[in-house]
């Protein structure tokens, strides 16, 4: 049973509500963002302008995002930024953990998990052709490299764990073809 409710749990992630630029709807955004409002105000951090706009960036879009592109984003609606503003308030989103950062792509995204940091740490599965990521609760992979680890007194700093691989929507996508 708990098997089954975590794949459908990463399939109905893996397919947020999304427009037809594959950008999330708006009422899903809105929500996104609001969430990410009340976590500045849970750790009494302020949550700018400028926060906001690079969090609605990143939170837009279903997969991960470079700091680069967020700044063309903003550019293309009429915010003109240095780099190390955009990088500021990526810094900021990650300490509140509002978004999370890919380092095999060196890429940011949303934290998309209603419960973040109540069932555990999560691992990224990131979609090689859709670009999509999606968080799967996998406390006890942790708990497991930490007690390996501890066994050849090894002192592990695994933050988060990435898989790549095909999403399940992708793949029957493929099937189809």
């Amino acid at each position: 049973m708990r098997r089954v409710e975590t794949t459908q749990m990463a399939k109905a992630m893996m397919k947020p509500a999304k427009s037809d630029t594959g950008e999330l709807a708006t009422k899903a955004l809105d929500e996104i963002i609001q969430r990410a409002r009340e976590a500045f105000d849970d750790k009494n951090l302020r949550f700018t302008q400028l926060r906001e706009q690079v969090f609605s960036e990143i939170a837009a879009i279903r997969g991960s995002i470079g700091a680069y592109e967020i700044l063309e984003r903003l550019a293309d609606k009429g915010t003109r930024l240095a780099p190390i503003s955009v990088y500021r308030s990526i810094d900021a989103l990650m300490e509140v953990g509002v978004i999370h950062r890919l380092e095999s792509k060196n890429a940011f995204f949303a934290c998309r998990r209603h419960e973040h940091g109540k069932k555990g740490r999560p691992i990224f599965m990131a979609c090689e052709q859709c670009g999509g990521v999606v968080e799967v609760p996998a406390q006890g992979i942790f708990d497991e490299v930490k007690s390996l680890a501890a066994s050849v007194d090894f002192t592990p700093k695994v933050k988060f764990i990435e898989v790549s691989g095909v999403c399940a929507v992708c793949r029957d996508k493929a099937k189809s073809e």
